[in-house]
């Protein structure tokens, strides 16, 4: 099964992966560029990441997120979220428009919520099969 996360993480990188991360990269640039948002830029980084090689991992809701990470996702939401999310969407209308792109169209439209709302969640390697849930 490692062979098979390999290889779809090898075409979700030549077609989606690596735009995709560009954008969290020059996110996280910003932020970081602005020094209060710093936090959001490490979020960016680490989503950058996962955003790369995303076959194998998912996201958890951390158990000591709270009420500055519902704040923080706010302020997020309204200066980078919202065009990350966007950033999924563009992205995923090519890959649903061909066959064995379908499957990587799907996964980048479940990479919306992540997009949206970062702080408060981690990233865990997973057993799951590629469409489990």
């Amino acid at each position: 099964m490692k062979v098979i996360g390999f290889i779809l993480n090898v075409i979700w990188l030549i077609f989606c992966g690596i735009w995709m991360a560009i954008g969290y990269a020059i996110a996280g640039i910003i932020c970081c560029i602005l020094i209060i948002t710093i936090p959001f830029g490490i979020a960016s980084f680490r989503i950058a990441g996962y955003v790369l090689w995303p076959f194998g991992r998912t996201t958890v809701q951390r158990d000591d997120a709270g009420a500055p990470s519902l704040v923080g996702n706010v302020i997020w939401v309204i200066f980078a979220g919202i065009w990350l999310a966007i950033g999924h969407v563009i992205t995923s209308i090519p890959l649903f428009l061909s066959i064995i792109g379908i499957p990587f169209g799907w996964a980048n439209l479940k990479m919306i919520p992540i997009s949206l709302m970062p702080l408060g969640r981690e990233i865990v390697p997973t057993d799951e099969k590629f469409g489990g849930r």
